[in-house]
């Protein structure tokens, strides 16, 4: 095959998988900024360093999980050169390590596997033991799949690592951040949360893998999840000094599609300097809801491109009830896991 028509053959295959990549699918939806909120001066090509040049963030803690790579790391990075001490938490003790130490500044590795409640458990008991209280969580650890069902404990993988995990780890740290009645949580979720998640929302009857299974269904219902975690855990945390917001990043080109098929992978890796953002514009959003004092009080919004917006279309992002009814179920499905 010669080289033209094999880019051309990357190209297509790349373009195909933008919608699993990135949630980028769907033209029924208008995002527009939510101007009841603050909106800073910020925007899609913004990075990291960038939104956080100008701010004092010595002696706070941030967690960050999925460190070892890609937005993760970056944000780690970040965070460290401005002062806050890192708590990485990767799918090993030995992959958190080697990224923390290749940072500049304060940096802890934890190890927190999100497919094992467990080691959710055990990675808050070791902040605890840290004898330390985060200002900040950036839940930022995910997969994405694009092939067949698979079931961990009976529970579909993609719905447990990116949320359920999470929600374990959130609520084993809940208590020390109302105890001292302050900190941000940061929920890295996407527009395929509103894009590719099933159209009832979060089919609940479809967890465990009891029905039909599509690839992009699985990544945007767990996006769903995520926001409607963030929802619900804000309506929880009203009147404390404690908010909780959820983000999309972008499309970044990251490592994302390393399970992807052999085409689509190489195509992302031809094409996705020209489309998607780099890690530094990335990890901007989510630094920019941890860190920016404009937003204290900013709680339950949901960003995009470093700003508050409207979500205008037929989605489930804010849908109250979902996200009552989600907690519910996550609790049951993480019972003698949660406090």
């Amino acid at each position: 095959m010669d080289l033209t028509r094999r880019n051309a053959l990357l190209a297509g295959a790349s373009l195909a998988a933008m919608p699993m990549l990135g949630g980028c699918t769907g033209s029924d939806f208008t995002v527009s900024p939510d101007t009841s909120l603050p909106i800073g001066p910020f925007g899609a090509r913004s990075t990291g360093e960038e939104v956080t040049a100008d701010l004092s963030l010595e002696g706070k803690v941030a967690l960050v999980t999925g460190c070892n790579s890609g937005l993760g790391y970056e944000t780690m990075r970040v965070l460290a050169l401005r002062g806050v001490h890192v708590l990485g938490t990767g799918r090993t003790i030995d992959k958190a390590a080697r990224a923390c130490a290749s940072v500049a500044g304060k940096a802890t590795p934890l190890a927190l596997e999100l497919s094992d409640f467990q080691s959710a458990v055990d990675c808050a008991a070791a902040v605890a033991e840290l004898g330390v209280t985060p200002d900040i969580l950036i839940l930022n650890a995910g997969i994405n799949t694009f092939g067949e069902l698979e079931l961990v404990n009976g529970i579909e993988k993609t719905f447990l690592v990116n949320f359920l995990g999470h929600f374990v780890l959130v609520n084993r740290l809940l208590p020390s951040l109302q105890a001292r009645d302050d900190g941000r949580l940061v929920h890295v979720s996407s527009r395929a949360g509103y894009r590719q998640a099933p159209a009832v929302g979060i089919d609940f009857d479809n967890l465990r893998g009891e029905k039909a299974f599509d690839a992009g269904e699985a990544y945007g219902r767990s996006k769903l999840a995520n926001a409607l975690f963030s929802l619900e855990l804000a309506d929880r945390l009203q009147g404390t000094g404690i908010t909780s917001n959820a983000i999309h990043p972008g499309l970044v080109k990251t490592n994302i599609a390393r399970t992807a098929p052999a085409l689509i992978r190489e195509g992302f890796e031809l094409l996705g300097g020209l489309i998607a953002k780099s890690p530094a514009e990335g990890t901007a959003t989510q630094l920019y809801a941890a860190t920016n004092p404009r937003l204290e009080n900013v709680s339950g919004a949901y960003f995009e491109d470093c700003n508050p917006v409207i979500v205008s279309g037929p989605h489930h992002m804010t849908d109250k009830p979902m996200a009552q009814r989600l907690w519910a179920v996550a609790e049951e499905m993480t019972s003698g896991y949660v406090i």
